[in-house]
């Protein structure tokens, strides 16, 4: 008796699933689009999705000094220092301002060798890396070069943001309840539904996209190499809440 029961059940949810593939083939039912059974049978969801290409405005890049096997360690410092300044002075020549300017390290340590079960210290070593906001990404190359030319001995990547992405998001936010909008008519007119107004709409957007150029090498110098910033995707999500008349 059971079994009949399982069997029974199983062809039902079979038929059904059928019957609703059937149902989007026969009514063109375009995508994105998710329905989202809610609690009340007087409500239809619909999810919509927006999509905005966008060229980054900003660059992150971090140049950095690497120092080996120094005898002392105010020697290691010494030259961390002259070469730090120097890059300061060389972006400040090209008008970077200091708050856009950060140093994210800054570091000294001693090269050890094993020998007679004993740790002697046999040098030191050391790097300091600055971080640069560059505002304006056709400028990043010049950057590299300057920094370089300075004494940098390590560009550790270069990264494009969006500086202020808000009216981006808006956009994109726009877009995707223009395509729940749209769904939910097409739906509404082919299944024989009337909707009434919105009454609930949620957002999921996506974290702002930071794209990453490939890191430079230890003891890259000029080249006058071109840095492209491309396209990132802003992208919403919303389920509008539909009344069902």
């Amino acid at each position: 008796m059971e079994n009949n029961k399982f069997l029974f059940q199983f062809f039902i949810v079979v038929i059904v699933s059928i019957l609703g593939l059937y149902l989007i083939k026969l009514l063109d039912i375009s995508y994105p689009l998710t329905i989202v059974s809610t609690t009340k049978s007087t409500e239809l969801a619909v999810v919509g999705e927006g999509k905005v290409e966008v060229t980054p405005d900003t660059a992150y890049v971090n140049a950095g000094v690497t120092v080996d096997n120094r005898e002392t360690v105010n020697e290691v410092q010494t030259t961390i220092n002259t070469v730090n300044n120097k890059i300061i002075n060389a972006l400040k020549e090209m008008e970077i301002e200091k708050a856009d300017i950060k140093t994210s390290n800054y570091s000294i340590y001693p090269n050890y060798k094993y020998e007679n079960n004993t740790n002697s210290i046999t040098g030191y070593n050391g790097n300091a890396t600055i971080q640069i906001k560059v505002r304006n990404t056709q400028l990043v190359s010049q950057v590299i070069e300057a920094v370089t030319a300075a004494g940098a001995n390590q560009i550790q990547g270069v990264s494009f943001t969006i500086d202020k992405p808000e009216a981006y998001r808006e956009e994109a936010r726009n877009k995707a309840i223009k395509n729940a909008q749209d769904q939910a008519k097409k739906m509404a007119k082919n299944l024989g539904i009337r909707l009434g107004k919105v009454t609930n709409i949620i957002e999921s957007s996506s974290p702002q996209p930071v794209a990453y150029t490939k890191a430079y090498s230890e003891g890259v110098g000029g080249g006058g190499a071109v840095i492209e910033p491309g396209t990132q995707t802003v992208t919403s999500v919303v389920t509008l809440y539909f009344e069902k008349k």
